[in-house]
């Protein structure tokens, strides 16, 4: 920003509207396509692992349904966060370039810091869930192995936490690059291991449905017998966690909507491409959500790759496993930088004198042509704690489903559904007890009504699961 002002301002033959924007950064070039691209990599994860479990817990009427009514919520708020990129006029208003400035912009007061807590803990939460999914796929790809050189008769149990460890000490390696947010070629890499891991299961669905010959599950979801009464009232609560986990990715649209060029105004580009995005993503869960439970029926397992554990071909699975193991590596980072960034800064601020938290160490590499390491002793400390306290809550509470549903129930509501209503009601200065006020307002307290059952399922399910759960003991 600095060299680009300075460049800006000391050649005029560069001060016009071809270089620079409004805001004196170099010109957007984002468009419809790059946008809409941007928002499906960021939807489609590991999130989608878990749908076939949740359409299972709800049936064939209310799982699709749910669906379906979670994306029609998701894209109208969308909608409306799009609509606050700017303060004031939609076409020449001060640009917000993060979720948080936008709230502070909007809305400020202590709400840009409760804002800011929900965003930090849901990031560390998302850290813990990453944690325990590479492990069950690691874990899968040495069991499936592990079986078929049996020739069946070993049933391979094993513990998650040795695999805990080792993607926690591969973290710490990674925790160390500065600058990590930076390397481009990670979303793409992100986005390719995506759509293959996700692939791959929804083609053996579909082939297991072939196979069998019949559409397994019913139209009101898992039967009673295979579970108690309580749990199925639980266990319906926390699918809704696990499908609104699916589809949180409001707290990186301003980002993504700060690319994107102009004229046509960036919420008019933003609006088609969320809706060309959010379409796509849905069909794309319907299918694998439902193809996952018309193969597994009530035993839809809470992460979908797992069910296909034991069968053929197997090599395929194991793909499917290392491309979410591939995928998670970098996605811990990309979800820990703002945690990272926010803690140095802080510190930086709070005692800029101190050597051990501001001097770097150069330690000339190895190999000619790389530039040298820059080592900082309050990194190394702070990143590795971090990162080891993840680990070890994730080896304490190694249950992926329970964790996706608390972090979807806890995201849900203040991220997608609260601050987008009130930010766009301060936008757009909406009379108080308007019908349209009254609408938004009724929308916020049904969505909140809906994170309050998610994660009081959730919670349930995790209770529960420690009844017969021994830390650091218990085998799969």
């Amino acid at each position: 920003m600095g060299e680009n002002h300075r460049v800006f301002i000391d050649n005029p033959s560069l001060n016009d509207s071809q270089c620079f924007d409004d805001d004196g950064r170099l010109k957007r070039t984002g468009t419809f396509w790059t946008a809409s691209a941007h928002i499906i990599t960021a939807v489609i994860g590991s999130g989608v692992l878990s749908l076939a479990w949740a359409i299972a817990q709800l049936g064939w009427i209310a799982g699709p349904a749910v669906m379906l009514l979670f994306s029609i919520i998701t894209f109208y708020t969308s909608c409306l966060l799009t609509d606050c990129y700017r303060t004031g006029d939609p076409v020449s208003g001060k640009r917000n370039y993060t979720y948080t400035q936008a709230v502070g912009s909007l809305l400020g007061g202590y709400k840009v810091k409760v804002c800011g807590f929900i965003q930090y803990v849901n990031l560390f939460g998302v850290s813990i869930g990453y944690t325990i999914a590479a492990s069950i796929s690691m874990m899968a790809i040495k069991r499936s192995n592990c079986f078929h050189n049996s020739g069946g008769k070993n049933p391979c149990h094993m513990s998650s936490s040795p695999y805990m460890m080792m993607f926690g000490v591969a973290e710490i390696l990674l925790s160390q690059i500065p600058d990590f947010d930076q390397i481009w070629w990670l979303s793409i890499l992100a986005a390719v291991m995506s759509f293959t891991y996700s692939g791959i299961g929804l083609a053996l669905g579909i082939a297991k449905v072939i196979g069998i010959g019949t559409f397994r599950g019913s139209l009101t979801g898992i039967s009673l017998g295979t579970v108690t009464p309580a749990q199925k009232i639980w266990r319906s609560f926390r699918a809704l966690g696990d499908i609104a986990f699916a589809y949180s990715f409001s707290m990186i649209l301003i980002e993504i909507q700060d690319t994107v060029k102009s004229p046509p105004a960036e919420a008019k580009t933003m609006k088609k491409a969320t809706k060309l995005s959010i379409a796509i993503t849905t069909a794309f869960y319907m299918l694998c959500g439902c193809m996952g439970y018309a193969s597994f029926g009530d035993f839809a397992p809470d992460n979908l790759l797992t069910g296909f554990g034991f069968y053929n071909p197997f090599w395929l699975l194991d793909i499917a496993n290392a491309a979410i193991v591939i995928h998670l590596v970098g996605a811990y980072q990309v979800f820990c930088q703002p945690i990272f960034t926010f803690v140095e800064k802080w510190a930086s601020q709070r005692w800029p004198e101190s050597k051990t938290i501001t001097k770097e160490l150069k330690i000339p590499m190895p190999i000619r042509g790389f530039r040298p390491y820059k080592l900082n002793l309050f990194r190394l400390v702070w990143r590795t704690a971090f990162v080891m306290l993840t680990t070890v809550i994730s080896m304490l509470l190694p249950f992926f489903g329970d964790v996706v549903g608390i972090l979807g129930a806890f995201g849900f509501w203040p991220l997608t559904v609260y601050f987008p209503v009130e930010m766009y009601i301060e936008q757009k200065k909406i009379s108080k007890w308007s019908s349209r006020w009254i609408c938004l307002k009724m929308l916020s307290m049904g969505c909140l009504m809906i994170s309050i059952l998610a994660g009081t399922g959730s919670i349930a399910g995790v209770i529960l699961d420690l009844k017969v759960y021994k830390p650091f003991k218990t085998t799969y």
